[in-house]
């Protein structure tokens, strides 16, 4: 069944992780894959730029759809194999409500993260400025104390929208998974830490997890950036 989908991924990607990780949860093993480079330039090369002109990663496709931002392609998944392996929209309206809260939500997460762990990768050395990077890291304190706080208004071993596992949980943790691999304290976030550690555990995650964390997978990937958050 999954022959016929394609996938164009990047190791760094958090929106590549989160399409991966629904592919499992909805049993799609098999599909064709291939794993781009960005430092080489490789987002820009015909194989991608004839599906996405965008120029950007994940380029997904199936059959004859194409689906390229992350979210979208997710969504697109559980809709078109809803009946096949796990179902990631909750029933009832309320669970429903919670669960998109929190995945555009998650979005805000993401965009603050990438402000500060990529900010020298995408700012040149003459335009950086320390109050930048202040007001940068500030953003992304409050932020992160946002979910603490939602965690700790929830059951121990909660996902994100709930007992039950959701897209939610697929579109947001590999945010939470970089900033703990980017030196966020695990004392100072312990709801945080905890759904970590419980995400970590599950196949989809597991199976997809990135290939360049594997050797020593508590190691900061990105250096100390959020220690002191």
């Amino acid at each position: 069944m999954a022959n016929n989908m394609t996938l164009l991924w990047c190791t760094f990607s958090v929106p590549c992780w989160r399409v991966m990780i629904a592919l499992e949860e909805k049993m799609l093993q098999g599909y064709n894959q291939t794993l781009l480079d960005f430092d080489k330039e490789e987002h820009k090369s015909t194989i991608v730029m004839d599906l996405n002109p965008r120029a950007q990663l994940p380029t997904f496709k199936h059959g004859d759809c194409i689906v390229n931002e992350s979210y979208g392609a997710c969504m697109y998944l559980e809709n078109q194999f809803r009946s096949q392996g796990t179902q990631m929209i909750p029933e009832g309206l309320a669970k429903q409500a919670l669960m998109y809260q929190r995945m555009f939500e998650g979005q805000t997460f993401y965009e603050k993260l990438s402000d500060v762990v990529y900010y020298e990768y995408y700012v040149p050395q003459g335009e950086r400025h320390d109050s930048a990077i202040k007001r940068n890291k500030d953003n992304l304190a409050i932020e992160i104390k946002l979910w603490e706080g939602y965690f700790q208004k929830m059951e121990a071993g909660s996902y994100l929208a709930g007992k039950a596992f959701s897209l939610a949980d697929v579109l947001v943790f590999p945010t939470i998974a970089y900033a703990f691999r980017s030196g966020l304290s695990a004392e100072r976030y312990p709801k945080l830490r905890a759904y970590y550690s419980m995400m970590k555990d599950r196949p989809s995650v597991k199976t997809t997890w990135p290939p360049h964390w594997l050797e020593d997978q508590e190691k900061p990937q990105w250096g100390d950036f959020l220690k002191e958050l």
